[in-house]
């Protein structure tokens, strides 16, 4: 029996998570102690990358609602390119020769429509 345990792909993904942020927050320490040395007071540091933060996360909100209305139009495009009228497809598919004399500009030259009393032969 085989005593090495195997890692799954869940935990996997879940350790290079981990990893990833915690270099992040190292990072974060850094430019931190980087800007207090420039002359910059902690707080003062502190609230300067959380203003980056912020301006981070507003432009990834912006640009995520322009994905989003973008999407829309495209869901909405596709809908309504999607939906076929029966109704005008009723319109000018007529069964029967007196449905057509019915509706209102028909000349029966164009239909060659012999027994009207209209036609003419040219």
């Amino acid at each position: 029996m085989n005593t090495k345990a195997r890692l799954g792909n869940a935990e996997r993904f879940g350790r290079w998570l981990g990893q990833s942020w915690r270099g992040y927050v190292r990072r974060e320490r850094q430019a931190a102690g980087w800007f207090v040395a420039q002359g910059v007071p902690a707080v003062g540091a502190m609230a300067l990358l959380w203003i980056v933060k912020l301006a981070v996360l507003g432009a990834l909100l912006y640009v995520a609602f322009w994905i989003a209305l973008l999407l829309v139009f495209v869901v909405a495009a596709a809908w309504t390119a999607g939906q076929t009228s029966t109704d005008r497809e009723d319109e000018h598919s007529f069964t029967t020769l007196e449905a057509l004399r019915k509706k209102p500009g028909y000349d029966p030259n164009l239909y060659n429509d012999t027994s009207h009393e209209m036609y003419e032969e040219d």
